[in-house]
């Protein structure tokens, strides 16, 4: 037990951790709101774009229409995109992505890249000796298209030039404020019946039906012929998918910073609390030794000791 200038400075001290931890909690439950409208505005254009696409692949006679809509035969080169934050602060946000990720591709037997959005992510990597081959930070939040759109050209260009033979994205999906998912899905080739079955883990591949049982299929008519337009809408898909999933992944960073900050707001108070007491205890004691000083005193002079001649 310390002193009680100690308990006073230590009290002090947490409680402007409190104050700051309060704030970032008050700034990240703004932010968190501007993110998940900014993510839920998306979704009809990336709905559209899908329903074009799948109509696309599905008005084909059997061979595929664009490179990227095609599985190459021997995997040899794997890139992923793992998306973390640029800033701490997030309870377990950054280490879930990043083991998720490692986990996910720990018995592949292809060789493994790493694109990187945020600073955390590539830190990481780097201390583990993964091979990157760039990396992304700083980018706005929320980003603008443009702002990723380097990233989708890394990808594709890559594809179809045969340096990747596989594109994997990584991120934490946004579920709701309290629940945040990391997950792994495949990108490039592109794959219309399984790019819906995002799952965690390595059974990604699952295949969901869209309403085709209960909606009539909607009717289109193109204009120039599918494959041109194929040439422009499946790049764009794909710089569509990573800009959601970063929006995501902003969203989810927001959402765990917001609840680590309440968490730490509370066990700052909970320790005010108890070194408050102990402080209490201590100028208690220090009281209670004080007035037995000065009864002692009082009694030392009612009752002077003579001394013996």
């Amino acid at each position: 037990m310390g002193s009680s200038r100690e308990m006073r400075v230590r009290i002090k001290s947490i409680k402007n951790i409190a104050q700051v931890t309060k704030a970032l909690e008050t700034v990240s439950a703004s932010k968190v709101r501007k993110a998940i409208q900014v993510y839920s505005s998306t979704k009809t254009y990336s709905e559209k774009a899908w329903e074009v696409l799948v109509h696309l692949a599905e008005q084909t006679t059997g061979e595929k229409l664009h490179p990227l809509l095609s599985d190459n035969n021997e995997i040899d080169n794997i890139l992923v995109v793992m998306i973390t934050s640029d800033r701490g602060l997030s309870g377990a946000y950054n280490m879930n992505i990043v083991r998720n990720t490692l986990q996910y591709f720990k018995d592949f037997p292809n060789q493994i890249q790493y694109l990187t959005i945020g600073k955390k992510g590539r830190d990481f990597l780097r201390r583990r000796r993964k091979q990157l081959i760039a990396e992304f930070s700083n980018i706005p939040s929320p980003p603008s298209f443009l702002d990723i759109s380097p990233i989708g050209r890394i990808a594709v260009d890559g594809f179809l030039s045969g340096e990747f033979d596989e594109v994997y994205v990584s991120f934490t999906e946004f579920v709701n404020k309290v629940r945040q998912d990391p997950v792994v899905y495949k990108l490039l080739p592109l794959d219309i019946q399984a790019i819906e079955g995002r799952k965690t883990g390595k059974t990604n591949e699952v295949i969901l039906e869209r309403n085709r049982n209960n909606h009539p299929k909607a009717v289109f008519t193109y204009e120039p012929e599918p494959g041109e337009l194929l040439s422009e809408i499946v790049p764009r898909f794909i710089s569509i998918q990573i800009y959601q999933a970063i929006l995501s992944a902003q969203a989810s960073e927001h959402a765990a910073r917001m609840i680590a900050m309440g968490n730490a707001t509370d066990n700052a108070k909970e320790l005010m609390s108890i070194l408050q007491m102990e402080y209490n205890k201590i100028r208690q004691q220090a009281i209670t030794n004080d007035m037995l000083d000065i009864v002692g005193g009082v009694e030392a002079m009612a009752h002077p000791v003579r001394m013996a001649k």
